[in-house]
């Protein structure tokens, strides 16, 4: 015997924001963090900063693996669209700043540099698919779960 189940149209819109959502709020924590951490630190406590701003980031990194794979099969293919751009923009930036990020941070901006880069290259397009999400038709959708 067949029982329905109904993943209803919120459903779907939260789990297609929900990693942008949490990939833009570790990020904002994390630069709000190293700024605080920037302005309490003196020449003794100079990795002040990057100790304060590195965890979110890390246990996001980690989080986000599970929140991703949750949404991987999600049933509606716009939700399944919408998380795999956002793991993409995230895992690749994360990935371009591991390599890149010490030798950027001897540039002039040294590593609110490379923070300012995180942040704008994360949040705006983030943002801009949250937004964009929530101007999608979402629509119930019937599942047949087999007994």
């Amino acid at each position: 015997m067949a029982e329905t189940k109904v993943v209803t149209a919120a459903s779907c819109l939260r789990s297609a924001r929900l990693f942008n959502i949490l990939a833009v709020a570790s990020t904002a924590l994390s630069a709000t963090l190293f700024t605080i951490g920037h302005n309490l630190a003196d020449k003794k406590l100079a990795f002040l900063p990057m100790a304060m701003s590195l965890p979110p980031v890390m246990i996001w990194l980690a989080a986000s693996m599970f929140v991703y794979a949750a949404i991987a099969h999600h049933p509606d293919a716009k939700v399944r669209h919408y998380n795999k751009w956002a793991g993409y923009r995230y895992y690749a930036l994360v990935g371009f700043l591991t390599i890149m990020a010490n030798d950027l941070a001897h540039l002039p901006t040294g590593w609110a540099g490379v923070w300012v880069l995180f942040v704008v290259a994360l949040v705006p397009w983030s943002l801009y698919d949250i937004w964009k999400a929530g101007k999608e038709t979402w629509q119930d959708i019937q599942l047949e779960l087999q007994a």
